[in-house]
């Protein structure tokens, strides 16, 4: 018979239940609130996953898509529903593409670690993007058969950029393969033409002597023939042995080895223009050309053009840049006859020059610095035309440093014989009629005229005379020559012999003063100097006979 436990052991096992119950209860609530934790952190996870910016596949060992996230699905164009349980390899584009997937399955399985690889997938719309992915092997285990964990990013842009890279890459080996041979090519074409100079060397030191003998050869002959030129205008100039003259002489030989400024007065035909060669022949500019300016021919609106030339553009008809003539007269000398012609707004200008050596050309602000002795000519009185308002003060202080004065032919009566005779033997040679004498009558004639036109009208005279002689003693028709002025032996002033001899001119030529068969030509002087001189003799235009009826 089985003996029943006692009431203070049933009270106490009861109590012990009571303590399990209320144990079990606390565990299952402690085990609810951890499912809830775990139920809550599944979703969170879930939702990392579906909207991570990366494709997730899950992969069987068969390589079949069992779980896909919602970017892997979007990355294919398609819905979880149409991707599960479809081949990966199903979505590759190229059998190329197949077997680099299956390789890279195979080197996960074996190697068991993550391997990467860039594979074409087509989607839904036949696009072909190229995704590159990362693989790990899932192991298995009692609740899973194992298989792959996949993740894939779009690298569509970085394989174009990467093709592109290539394509220019290898473009640009190509051109660099062509230019090397192009290179290549005018290096031995190079060779070539070193090696055919090489050969020419000698002939080129030959030549260049040859060339040196030349230059020195020029250079002899330039010597020569400006020792010439120089012994011409020498002759042209001393001819006579007057002591005016002589004076002249003497003051060009003073001032010639300076470079000062230099004025020569002196009326038309007296050889101003001979003596400034014979001042730059005598000087240290010698070896370069002296440059001529008659100022009185230069239109005025050109002047300025001719003396500091103009750049491209300066002005309308300027369609090339030209040098003027103070540039073409660096270190040599520049002679401006009839300076007293020359604008007050050009005078301004040249004084800077005399004063500094600078001027700019028309159309350009750079200045030029030349090097330039000044030659003034003019046959007016400058001081008296300062004093009127035509000529510049300061300009004439600055041209007047070392004036000299040509004196008139007429004032030189003793050197008339001589300067006659030398025109003679000139044009004896030109014209091949050998002269040996001339009457006396001829010369106390010419000796006896006053010369308005000085010794360019004595030079006119003697070629007209030779242009018409016939026998070997040069002759005059007197007469003609002399008109009304008397050779000898009448009491008259030398302004009453000028004045009868320039009316007797002018009434031959009608009264033209100037222009071709005019007065003035047939004198051999300017038309303003005949104008000049008929003012001071007081003569006054004829009035035209009234017509007969």
């Amino acid at each position: 018979m089985r003996t029943l436990p006692a009431r203070e052991d049933l009270l106490r096992m009861v109590q012990e239940l009571e303590i399990h119950q209320i144990e079990l209860k606390m565990q299952n609530d402690e085990l609810r609130r951890a499912q809830e934790k775990l139920a809550i952190s599944r979703d969170k996870y879930s939702n990392l996953h579906d909207f991570a910016p990366v494709g997730y596949f899950t992969l069987d060992s068969d390589g079949l898509i069992r779980e896909i996230n919602f970017a892997g699905a979007q990355l294919l164009g398609l819905n979880r529903q149409q991707v599960t349980n479809k081949s990966l390899a199903g979505f590759v584009a190229t059998a190329t593409g197949k077997d680099i997937l299956r390789n890279h399955l195979g080197q996960v399985l074996q190697k068991q670690e993550v391997q990467r690889c860039e594979i074409p997938l087509r989607t839904k719309t036949g696009e072909v993007i190229f995704g590159q992915l990362q693989s790990i092997l899932i192991q298995p285990d009692e609740n899973s058969a194992g298989g792959f964990f996949v993740a894939i990013t779009d690298g569509t842009s970085q394989h174009q950029l990467a093709e592109s890279m290539r394509i220019a890459q290898e473009i640009m080996g190509n051109k660099v393969h062509e230019r090397t041979a192009e290179l290549t090519r005018t290096n031995e074409q190079l060779s070539l033409e070193i090696e055919e100079r090489k050969q020419t060397a000698d002939s080129l030191r030959e030549a260049l002597e040859i060339i040196k003998q030349l230059k020195e050869q020029l250079r002899a002959e330039n010597t020569y023939l400006r020792e010439e030129i120089g012994q011409i205008y020498a002759n042209l100039n001393m001819v006579g042995d007057s002591t005016a003259i002589r004076t002249v002489l003497k003051q060009v030989s003073q001032v010639a080895p300076t470079d000062s400024t230099v004025l020569i007065q002196g009326e038309t035909g007296t050889g101003k223009e001979l003596i400034a060669h014979a001042l730059h022949n005598q000087s240290r500019r010698r070896e370069r050309l002296m440059i001529i300016v008659n100022c009185s021919a230069l239109p005025p609106t050109l002047i300025e053009s001719e003396l500091f030339g103009h750049e491209k553009g300066a002005f309308t008809g300027a369609i090339a840049r030209r040098i003027g003539r103070f540039e073409m007269a660096n270190d040599s000398t520049i002679f401006l006859d009839e300076i007293d012609t020359l604008p007050q707004d050009l005078q301004a200008k040249l004084l800077r020059v005399l004063e500094t050596g600078e001027f700019e050309r028309l159309g350009d602000s750079r200045s030029i610095k030349v090097n330039v002795r000044v030659v003034a000519a003019t046959n007016r009185d400058l001081g008296a035309l300062v004093a009127a308002g035509g000529f510049r003060a300061d300009m004439y202080y600055r041209l007047n440093v070392f004036p000299i004065t040509v004196p008139p032919l007429r004032e030189r009566r003793e050197d008339i014989a001589a300067l006659a005779w030398s025109f003679v033997q000139q044009f004896s040679k030109t014209m091949g009629k050998p002269i040996e004498s001339m009457q006396r009558q001829c010369l106390e004639a010419l000796q006896a005229y006053p010369w308005p036109g000085n010794i360019r009208e004595l030079r006119n005279v003697i070629e007209r005379a030779m242009i018409v002689a016939d026998g070997q003693a040069l002759t005059l028709d007197l007469p003609k020559f002399l008109g009304n002025v008397e050779p000898t032996g009448v009491a008259l002033t030398l302004d009453e012999v000028d004045r009868q001899h320039i009316v007797a001119v002018l009434d031959r030529t009608g009264w033209r003063v100037s222009g071709k068969g005019g007065a003035a030509e047939t004198l051999g002087i300017n038309p303003k100097t005949l104008e000049s001189r008929m003012q001071k003799l007081n003569i006054h235009r004829r009035k035209p006979p009234a017509p007969k009826h």
